[in-house]
């Protein structure tokens, strides 16, 4: 088995997977076979990765974040790098992948009963990730702190005990409190995990990082863990791709550029990093709109996201009033763009008639397309290569959907996928809906797409984009983490 080690956070949103990120380019520089693991995920934006071994299935479903995390390490996601993803669908309730399949559905309460039954795919995935590998960098979920999920715990110390791998805090400042956080997480923690923790380290700090050396000092008087180091605020992080929906509180419009892209913020949001490569553009302006907003009337374009519940969040679409916002958008002769379940809310009607989704069985849908789309049990996961019929240019992303579309419009599909007709175009080109995530991901379609709207593309290669942003990540943590010390504790 490889070694290992463990990032685990005081709390959620402290930037473990950033950290988690640049690490394992740090370790690919210095010639190590590096693998990323993250035993359970919670997130709608999720990728499509290979099930070793299964060669009748398109592909299996792990978290954004270890597809990046893989990236980082030069190696194809696997779905044993993320075993358990839960998928939200309501405020109770998610959908449970294992080892990249649907495994069922389960309320937050009844899952934790699950989880029990759910270590032995995490161990098994865990075997299969170590093999042929140096090192594998794991990450957790939430925080071992939540004391009260411990007995059942898959995720954070319920793991690093079972695999036997030391753990390394993480701490955010940003939020503020990170010294009672620290010395707290050290308090509560029973012997046998607190024993786990090698040290911990500080991230997001902003100014002079000497300002805290006194930080230090206390952190230590309480709880005797080494130091590794203070990471700035990371300039190159929001240049990698987000993976979970709490991020989109802190978009915020930038600096007007010349075309504005409103994306309004579905309850559900699945897969919101398909707008990344549009964000990086310098001509263009992505702005996520929250509940209680109105779409700007500024804007050239709007994209629907994808839902992990579609007609949820399309009767929460009517509520907003966004449904009157994008039928004036469309009379000043505005742009919109469906992806997977805003390409379904386009049409006339969605239909559940298995109460997939929940109760209600059908919504009236936005009208702006003439299809139609029924909800059916079988899921398409599937990686893709297509080609943009209007702009006849290569383009290649993937597939996570429920659901069949079909009506009049479809004649006039956006993409051919595998050598099938994919979504539909309005009669005047200007909506189009497809299936397909990542399709502005295609540098040359991107650029097209854009002058058609009357924007000059920048010629921006967005991989290479986010090689980049790795790359000084990584190097940002070799200048502020000992980052020799954590890589020789892993075991």
């Amino acid at each position: 088995m490889a070694r290992a080690i463990m990032l685990q956070g005081t709390g959620s949103d402290v930037g473990k997977t950033v950290l988690v990120a640049g690490l394992c380019r740090a370790a690919k520089k210095r010639g190590l076979k590096v693998r990323p693991f993250k035993p359970q995920n919670m997130s709608n934006n999720a990728a499509v990765a290979d099930i070793p071994g299964d060669n009748n299935h398109g592909g299996g479903e792990i978290g954004r974040a270890q597809w990046l995390q893989a990236i980082a390490c030069g190696v194809p996601p696997s779905v044993h790098m993320n075993p358990v993803l839960l998928k939200p669908q309501t405020d109770v309730g998610a959908q449970v992948i294992v080892q990249g399949k649907v495994f069922g559905e389960a309320r937050a309460r009844d899952y934790q009963a699950l989880k029990g039954r759910l270590m032995d795919a995490v161990l098994e995935s865990w075997g299969k990730v170590g093999e042929g590998a140096d090192l594998v960098i794991v990450e957790g979920a939430g925080s071992p702190a939540e004391i009260n999920l411990r007995s059942r715990d898959i995720a954070n110390m319920g793991f690093a005990t079972r695999a036997d791998v030391p753990v390394v805090l993480v701490g955010d400042i940003d939020r503020g409190g990170v010294i009672a956080s620290v010395a707290g997480t050290h308090l509560i923690l029973p012997e046998e995990d607190r024993r786990m923790i090698v040290g911990y380290l500080i991230n997001k700090f902003r100014g002079d990082v000497s300002l805290f050396d006194d930080g230090i000092k206390a952190i230590e008087k309480f709880t005797d863990w080494r130091c590794f180091g203070v990471v700035p605020w990371l300039k190159a992080a929001p240049r990698l791709p987000s993976e979970d929906s709490v991020v989109l509180e802190r978009l915020a419009s930038g600096e007007a550029r010349a075309l504005k892209v409103a994306v309004p913020m579905l309850g559900r949001i699945a897969n919101f990093d398909d707008l990344d490569p549009l964000k990086a553009e310098p001509q263009v302006e992505v702005v996520f709109v929250p509940p209680g907003k109105k779409l700007p009337a500024d804007a050239g374009l709007v994209v629907i996201p994808g839902s992990k519940s579609t007609i949820g969040d399309l009767l929460k679409f009517r509520e907003n009033g966004w449904d009157r916002d994008l039928a004036a958008h469309r009379k000043r002769g505005g742009h919109v763009v469906g992806i997977c379940g805003g390409f379904q809310m386009l049409g006339r009607m969605v239909r559940d008639p298995d109460g997939i989704e929940g109760s209600v069985t059908e919504a009236e849908g936005l009208g702006l397309l003439d299809v139609e789309t029924v909800m059916e049990p079988e899921k398409t996961v599937r990686n893709v290569t297509a080609r943009s019929v209007p702009f006849d240019l290569p383009l290649e992303g993937y597939e996570i959907h429920l659901g069949r579309t079909t009506g009049p419009d479809t004649r006039r599909p956006s993409a051919i996928i595998n050598g099938a007709e994919d979504g539909a175009i309005s009669a005047d080109g200007k909506v189009i809906g497809t299936y397909m995530h990542g399709l502005f991901g295609a540098d040359g379609f991107r650029g097209k797409f854009l002058e058609s709207l009357g924007i000059k593309g920048g010629g921006l290669d967005y991989r290479a984009e986010v090689e980049r942003a790795l790359d000084e990540v990584a190097a940002e943590l070799e200048t502020h983490l000992d980052c020799d010390a954590i890589f020789s504790l892993a075991r």
